[in-house]
């Protein structure tokens, strides 16, 4: 199965793949969501876990789908071979760092808002938290597969596939994050499960934009992964990580990370 997927995306215009990929992983952000219409309430120590999941994919996704694939395709030796990694990871990070400060958002907790004051409901501030998440992750698909279209070397069809999945795979924890704290809250399941999977609409549009850059400005290619990869570390320890320590069940956030990083780590080797 997973070859025929990979078969086909190697025929398919590359853009065109980030899109499909992306909307797959956007698809399963709204498979999550729709949990909310099965169940009344979220155990935290389920949440706790889904979310240390969500933590060790992307930090997985971020060395070996992003990280490892930039330093490799960057020309020269030594430090020089490794700087525009380490320029485009920095730059992902301030990028996320500027975001936080300035997209007003609130966390799954409902306690504090954060970047500018507003009026907004804390349902709108909740769906705009979990976007600011997924920019980075459907910026790294497309990348990727912008890359494997370009030549790259390090950048295979099989590994942005992988991605692909394994962002998918964290999504759907994501997408139950979302959907039931605003259950909880008196929303709606109609509205809890379409602002849940709506968080991820950004996805598509960041892969497309991401795919098209890198092939129409092939050079930017070990600084756009690394930038991906940088944001999406951010987001780990900022947000991701934080919210998994509010509560009493810290090991089992800490073994959902463990799990999420062996997925991921294991499917960006056997795929890639």
């Amino acid at each position: 199965m997973i070859d025929q997927i990979i078969t086909y995306f190697e025929k398919i215009d590359p853009v065109l793949a980030a899109l499909y990929a992306t909307l797959f992983t956007w698809a399963l952000t709204g498979l999550g969501a729709s949990l909310v219409f099965f169940f009344k309430s979220m155990n935290r120590a389920v949440l706790d876990g889904m979310l240390g999941f969500t933590g060790g994919v992307m930090v997985a996704a971020s060395f070996w789908s992003l990280l490892a694939p930039a330093i490799d395709m960057s020309p020269g030796e030594g430090f020089g071979k490794v700087m525009p990694a380490a320029i485009g990871f920095l730059l992902g990070a301030l990028f996320l760092f500027g975001l936080d400060k300035v997209l007003p958002h609130i966390h799954i907790n409902f306690k504090e808002a954060e970047g500018i004051k507003t009026p907004w409901h804390k349902t709108t501030l909740l769906v705009l938290a979990i976007t600011l998440h997924n920019i980075p992750e459907g910026l790294a698909v497309g990348v990727l597969f912008g890359g494997v279209a370009a030549g790259f070397d390090g950048a295979t069809i099989g590994g942005a596939v992988a991605l692909a999945i394994g962002i998918g795979l964290q999504n759907f924890p994501e997408g139950f994050a979302v959907a039931m704290p605003l259950r909880r809250q008196g929303v709606s399941r109609f509205k809890s499960f379409w602002y849940g999977q709506l968080s991820a609409i950004v996805e598509p549009v960041a892969g497309v934009l991401g795919a098209w850059a890198v092939l129409s400005f092939q050079p930017i290619l070990p600084y756009a992964l690394a930038f991906a990869a940088g944001a999406m570390i951010f987001v780990v320890i900022e947000e991701v990580v934080p919210e998994t320590q509010q509560d009493k069940y810290t090991d089992i956030a800490t073994m959902g990370f463990i799990a999420g990083f062996i997925i991921m780590m294991s499917m960006d080797v056997a795929l890639g």
